[in-house]
């Protein structure tokens, strides 16, 4: 045996692992001390009792108590369930029938019970009312219900009322009161005496007769063959036997200016290209005067037209160009003759003409359209200088009109903001185009193919509308981008319909594709507003454009 474990085993050591055996059992015994025990429960179960309905709502015996009523009546544990079932609606009928009239149904005593209000006038109410609800009509008395005259025979034609019999007691008043005929009169002499104040200004600024005078800017109006100034050069008009020159088949925007025209000392109301050839121009100004232009070689001023003693408004030429009539703000109408001259006729308006237009039918170029601010177009007669027809549906001034259809039928525009169509010769309007949305169309142009009419909107677009027998909006085709609202910017096509171009209150033209709708090019042609845009008819990108700074300029 080792000497560790020979120590080990000695007495001492023995005594120390007895006391802590002790000390342990001591720990234990106080830990069990501190559990409580469960009490015993027996195993058997409890045995439920459930009490009847029946048994519960019986008598109680004994003395009869005072609260005996409360429970007889009970059919369940608390309370008493009626077996009648009600709706909501016929609950709010009775509900409201009982405030208003004082009596309602009480459905559990049948369709003949009744409850009363024993303090309210219920029982007076329900003969009256017949014991209806406030849902159902009470019957009126005989006094309060209206008769009517009463003929229903059919076969009465004159004496036939039908439903529409007047009533018995009906008055109808033909005339006005005494006094309401006094403020009538009044307000009549007002109006006369305005009125005449009114004629007599326009008598005292009635225009004094203006002889016409015309002014030729070149030596000789004849060429070395004798040809006049009118009759276009087969040297830029391509073959003269013919009616027309070939559109060219791609056009561009331009890019620069080529020449520029000075002549006027105001701004150009309007412009016009020479019938057919284009070879002239024709420009009408604020300054009183009109001007013939050569387009091609030396681009002279060739003649000045003098005869309105205010400014011209509008000019057109007729089918031929040998003719051309105008209009200004001195309530006349000219009828000029292009290569003499001369005043051919004259027509005084009682309103300022705003737009003069030539019927474009062969058999028709002595019949002139003009758009005065009497809210009236009049069509008259060069040949017998009358007055032939008046279209006066507008109601407002009439700013421009256009022929589509080959001149079987017009298109008018008026400060109305709406459109009006007209077949010739008929003074009522077969359409009218007018929506809330619109805007007053002071310009528009047809298209070469004479299939689309384009107006110059207020609201800074460009509509498009079909210009054969439906004449609808075209929706896709508006244009947008230039600001023109307040000022009458005329607008123009292309030759080949590929290109819109219009001018701006800012003296920019505005380039728009005619498929996409989307701007192409912008030019800052003039020096505050650019009121004329024209685009070549025989010239692929050569437009010519006019502004109020009084010039005009060719851009290519």
């Amino acid at each position: 045996m080792s000497l560790v474990a020979y120590e080990g085993n000695s007495p001492e050591s023995i005594h120390d692992d007895e006391e802590i055996v002790e000390n342990q059992k001591l720990q234990i015994q106080l830990k069990m001390t501190l559990v409580c025990a469960a009490p015993e429960v027996s195993v058997v179960k409890p045995k439920e009792i459930f009490n009847k309905n029946v048994e519960v709502c019986e008598k109680l015996y004994g003395p009869n108590s005072k609260n005996i009523s409360k429970y007889q009546n009970n059919n369940i544990l608390t309370g008493h369930i009626e077996e009648n079932y009600i709706s909501n609606f016929e609950f709010d009928k009775q509900y409201n029938t009982f405030k208003s009239f004082g009596y309602a149904k009480d459905p559990s005593r049948g369709s003949s019970g009744m409850v009363r209000n024993l303090h309210g006038p219920g029982s007076k109410k329900i003969k009256v009312t017949h014991e209806k609800s406030v849902f159902e009509k009470t019957p009126k008395r005989e006094k309060d219900k209206r008769k009517r005259l009463r003929n229903c025979d059919a076969s009465d034609l004159e004496g036939y009322l039908g439903p529409w019999g007047k009533y018995v007691d009906e008055e109808t008043v033909s005339k006005p009161s005494e006094d309401d005929q006094k403020d009538i009169d009044v307000y009549l002499e007002k109006m006369k005496s305005r009125k005449g104040e009114k004629m007599k200004k326009d008598e005292e600024q009635e225009p004094t007769y203006v002889k016409e005078s015309f002014e030729l800017h070149i030596p000789d109006p004849l060429d070395y063959q004798g040809r006049s100034f009118i009759d276009p050069k087969s040297e830029y008009s391509g073959n003269p036997k013919h009616d027309y020159i070939q559109t060219p088949g791609k056009c561009y925007a331009p890019s620069r200016c080529i020449h520029t025209w000075k002549g006027h000392t105001k701004a150009v109301s309007k412009m016009l290209w020479f019938p057919k050839s284009a070879h002239l121009i024709l420009t009408a100004s604020v300054d009183t005067t009109i001007k013939l232009w050569e387009v091609y070689k030396s681009r002279r001023c060739v003649m000045t037209f003098n005869g309105h003693n205010k400014a011209v408004r509008d000019i057109c030429f007729n089918r031929s160009g040998k003719q051309f009539a105008s209009c200004g703000y001195d309530k006349y109408v000219r009828l000029w003759d292009t290569e003499k001259g001369i005043c051919v006729s004259r027509f005084h308006c009682k309103r300022i003409p705003y737009c003069v237009k030539f019927n474009p039918r062969h058999d028709n170029q002595n019949l002139i359209l003009i758009g005065t601010a009497s809210k009236k177009i009049i069509c008259y007669n060069t040949n017998t200088k009358t007055i032939i027809q008046e279209y006066d549906r507008h109601m407002g001034a009439i700013n421009a009109i256009e022929f589509i259809d080959f001149g079987k039928r017009f298109v008018s525009s008026s400060d109305d903001k709406s459109l009006r169509i007209w077949e010739w010769n008929i003074p009522v309007d077969f359409k009218c185009i007018s929506d809330p949305t619109m805007h007053a169309a002071p310009a528009m142009t047809l298209s070469p193919n004479e299939k689309y009419l384009i107006t110059q909107s207020m609201d800074n677009t460009i509509l498009t509308y079909n210009a054969l027998q439906v004449c609808r909006k075209v929706r896709k085709k508006t244009f947008k981008g230039h600001m023109v609202s307040g000022y009458a910017c005329t607008l123009d096509f292309s030759p080949s319909m590929s290109h819109v171009v219009s001018g701006d209150a800012d003296g920019k033209v505005f380039f728009w594709d005619w498929k996409t709708t989307n701007v192409v090019k912008t030019l800052k042609a003039h020096e505050g507003v650019c009121g004329n845009v024209m685009w070549h008819p025989y010239e692929a990108s050569r437009v010519i454009t006019a502004g109020w700074d009084g010039l005009m300029k060719y851009w290519e």
